[in-house]
């Protein structure tokens, strides 16, 4: 080999070591931005490895994509805010399966007469999974942005529809991968077609609930490692593996999160049966005033606050954590429950509150904060809802029967923030709002916090 290919290989293997050790920084809220430095790191040696190839004919389009790719990626790190960064992963995981589909199609075109039956088949995957990562990260990005409605859309048929669009996604790619035809060219990109449109056909699967990327996260590893096989690019096969497998490892903590099976998220119609299947829980909403729930927190001995996708929407992260200040600075104990698929994505609850600085130590999970609800004097509820739905404990009949929750409903006194007396993501009433210990305190959740945070500096 040349000194240039030695080089090359030599950035690979920085790179990869870097991934590695990016996502075990990832791993824990403490080490995350050390983590990303390390996964840039990676990224950067990655690119001057390929770069220093070769096999590059020309810099024009390079430059072009490199300039294109900074211009866009400046942009976002700027002036998306920090509650859009789920649609904004979204749009990634689409921009990526994207680039994965087209390389398929170009190295077919270039390369397609000379290949093998085995990298035939890894290009095959590519484009299809490509393809259909593609649509269904749009679809995703789509519905957590609010563009695209996100009910279920089902309609009779649905199944069969969809076990079509299946069959002919699988024998394009059985045909593209058999010995060679006149029309596999044609084939390729029609079957590229009828992927783009399996997800198309079934956004359902793809929701704001976390579900929706449980669904995406299953397809990411075939389509970028395949791309690293065809191409012969080791740090890409690496790279791709991590990306594949952490995102299965997601997955089944997402699924365990919302008690249902893969399955089930990637085929089920979560929220289909609504209608017949909510519960009514009867009773009345206790609504109490701003200077009552003032007074609760500024004589209570323990406050925890449990934060939800009201929280987001409204951008209350600081307004939260003003409040926690005030009452800290009043000798009250402070924490902040997170459940683990609070919000719109996995995550999300623990980078709103890192971004208001609110100290990581603060920050509890499920299984550690439960126990704690019983000895609470009061539990703040900001935009929660399924996830403190204590159906999921007590009514096996319920449509999230089985799901953990955080159990507010133990603490001696619950105020929950809400906009309206709207429900949750799976359309289910919540008995919690309904419950003695239980008061709401109507309004925007960012606008409350302020005047709470007001009331109590004047109790």
């Amino acid at each position: 080999m040349s000194l240039t290919t030695y080089f090359m290989e030599a950035t690979y293997l920085i790179a990869s070591i870097l991934f590695v050790l990016a996502l075990k920084g990832m791993s824990h809220p403490e080490t995350a931005r050390r983590g990303m430095f390390m996964a840039e790191g990676g990224m950067f040696m990655a690119i001057v490895g390929t770069l220093i190839g070769t096999h590059i004919m020309t810099w024009g389009w390079i430059l072009v994509g490199l300039t294109i790719g900074s211009i866009i990626g400046i942009w976002m790190a700027l002036f998306v805010p920090m509650t859009s960064m789920p649609q904004r992963t979204a749009l990634s995981h689409a921009f990526g399966a994207l680039a994965a589909a087209l390389v398929g199609v170009g190295e077919f075109i270039i390369h397609g007469a000379e290949m093998g039956v085995v990298t035939r088949g890894a290009l095959g995957f590519e484009v299809m999974l490509g393809a259909l990562t593609t649509t269904g990260s749009l679809i995703a990005a789509g519905k957590l942005h609010g563009t695209i409605h996100g009910k279920p859309i089902q309609f009779r048929g649905q199944n069969a529809v969809n076990l079509l669009i299946f069959l002919a996604m699988t024998g394009s790619f059985v045909y593209f991968w058999s010995p060679s035809h006149s029309h596999r060219g044609v084939l390729h990109h029609a079957g590229r077609g009828v992927c783009l449109r399996r997800d198309a056909s079934d956004p359902h699967r793809l929701g704001r609930h976390a579900g929706g990327y449980v669904a995406v996260e299953q397809l990411r590893w075939p389509g970028r490692g395949g791309t690293g096989f065809v191409l012969g690019n080791n740090v890409l096969i690496i790279a791709g593996t991590l990306d594949g497998f952490s995102g299965l490892i997601l997955s089944v903590l997402m699924c365990k999160a919302m008690n249902r099976s893969i399955t089930n998220v990637l085929f089920g119609g979560f929220g289909s049966v609504i209608a017949e299947a909510s519960a009514e829980s009867g009773g009345v909403m206790r609504e109490i005033s701003l200077d009552d729930a003032a007074m609760q927190l500024a004589f209570a001995n323990r406050v925890i606050f449990v934060p939800g996708y009201g929280l987001a929407t409204a951008q209350a992260q600081h307004a939260v954590r003003e409040l926690g200040e005030l009452l800290e600075a009043r000798g009250v104990t402070v924490k902040y429950a997170i459940h683990p698929v609070a919000g719109r994505m996995p995550g999300h609850m623990n980078v709103l509150l890192a971004e208001a600085n609110v100290p990581y130590s603060q920050l509890y999970e499920m299984e550690q904060i439960n126990p704690e609800f019983p000895s609470t004097d009061v539990a703040v509820v900001i935009g929660a809802n399924d996830v403190v739905n204590p159906d999921a404990r007590d009514n096996p009949n319920s449509l999230i029967a089985g799901m953990p929750i955080l159990e507010v409903d133990r603490a001696k006194s619950v105020i929950v923030l809400k906009r309206g007396q709207g429900r949750g993501f799976s359309g289910l009433e919540n008995p919690l709002f309904f419950k003695p210990n239980t008061n709401m305190l109507y309004g925007d959740a960012k606008s409350t916090l302020s005047h709470l945070a007001q009331a109590v500096q004047h109790v």
